[in-house]
């Protein structure tokens, strides 16, 4: 396929898949795989691609960002929000920092034995399950807003985030769920899932970006800032629906989705 078709496509997966609980890893092996484009160039077009996905949540919660700069008024109270200030960013700190010790420890381990179909899928697949399990639990449950985010809960959420980095149990799954299990409503849980993407994905990005930066050549800079400006404008579209959809429905149809994915995923990638 042409270079600059399969940039097109690819930015069109990952700016889809990153922010919604379905595992853009899963997604972009398979779609690389149909496209024939894999190796140590496809995994460096990954990490730029990620970074126009990060990108559109800088510029959505622009303000959030802004926010942690001084400390302001939630708008459901006079009181001070918990994600202002110094406290904000120690909440975001907090939740960042187990996933970002653990990615440093196991990344190589990670790369080497976990990017496999079988492991891809089962993640897919327990990750589906455990969705449908904690929706259920939850569904009488009374959420807190994220203006008034604990320390606690920061760290839980953190934690919960470190599971995340088994491809294909999905960062936003992970942290999401986690959120709903420590008390946030889907919308609250989602929108820190989003925050404390941009350290977590900032991070690891600029990792892999100097394993691999012998790979790239100065013709991959047109194909890779073509996927770089896709993803970012379908990651804007797709927060906004997504956050949206979670104001009418639950987590459940996503869950559904992940369970019958599996069984494709693993029949799509095992034998390439």
């Amino acid at each position: 396929m042409d270079i600059w078709l399969t940039a097109v496509v690819l930015g069109i997966v990952e700016g889809l898949t990153e922010f919604i609980p379905v595992s853009s890893t899963g997604h972009l092996i398979v779609a690389g795989n149909l496209l024939g484009f894999v190796g140590e160039k496809a995994s460096t077009f990954e990490v730029a691609i990620q970074l126009g996905a990060i990108l559109s949540v800088v510029v959505l919660y622009w303000d959030r960002f802004l926010g942690l700069v001084y400390q302001r008024r939630s708008s459901r109270s006079d009181s001070v929000s918990a994600l202002s200030g110094w406290p904000g960013i120690c909440r975001i700190g907090i939740a960042s920092l187990p996933a970002l010790i653990a990615g440093y420890l196991f990344h190589d381990f990670i790369k080497s034995h976990l990017f496999t179909p079988v492991t891809v899928s089962w993640a897919l697949a327990v990750g589906g399950v455990a969705i449908l399990i904690v929706e259920r639990s939850v569904s009488q449950q009374s959420f807190a807003s994220l203006e008034t985010l604990t320390l606690k809960q920061a760290l839980g959420i953190g934690l919960f985030q470190v599971l995340s980095l088994w491809p294909g149990t999905s960062r936003s799954a992970a942290t999401i769920v986690g959120g709903l299990i420590l008390g946030l409503d889907r919308k609250g849980a989602a929108e820190f899932s989003f925050l404390i993407a941009v350290p977590i994905m900032m991070a690891a990005s600029a990792y892999d970006v100097l394993k691999m930066s012998a790979a790239l050549t100065s013709h991959d800079i047109g194909q890779f800032a073509v996927g770089f400006i896709v993803s970012f404008i379908v990651a804007l579209i797709s927060i906004k629906t997504f956050i949206r959809l979670l104001g009418r429905w639950s987590l459940i149809p996503f869950a559904w989705y992940r369970i019958v994915v599996a069984p494709v995923f693993y029949l799509l990638t095992s034998a390439s």
